[in-house]
């Protein structure tokens, strides 16, 4: 175990993961991505005042750290779909907290949220 000097001295886990996942927008994205595979427009209309370039940029960053996977279809126009992948699925626990402590906060019941329909087929895949 390290000593809390060592800490400061070495990359914080807790900052790295920040890093990754802190920009504006990279949340939402992945929050969206929880419901399955999305396409530019279906994220532009998920999530409203994120303009194509911001989101081009949110989603190659989420790719360049293995989080999102990129799938181009060979059709003209080109079809680009984006989907989690299995490292970028390992945030679900965190993002499913921050909706539980949003939801205490917010003093209020559940809404549509796309990490309670993959925890809901998760549970029923599992049973």
């Amino acid at each position: 175990m390290l000593e809390p000097h060592q800490c400061l001295e070495s990359k914080c886990p807790i900052q790295f993961t920040l890093d990754i996942i802190g920009s504006k927008w990279s949340i939402l994205i992945l929050r969206e991505l929880f419901a399955g595979e999305r396409r530019t427009h279906q994220f532009l209309d998920a999530l409203p005042g994120i303009s194509s370039k911001t989101l081009t940029i949110r989603l190659r960053e989420l790719e360049a750290y293995g989080l999102v996977a990129r799938k181009v279809y060979p059709e003209i126009p080109p079809r680009v779909e984006y989907s989690l992948t299995e490292k970028g699925r390992e945030i679900q626990p965190v993002m499913t907290s921050l909706y539980q402590v949003g939801q205490l906060w917010l003093q209020r019941d559940s809404c549509d949220c796309p990490l309670n329909m993959a925890a809901s087929s998760k549970l029923s895949d599992s049973a």
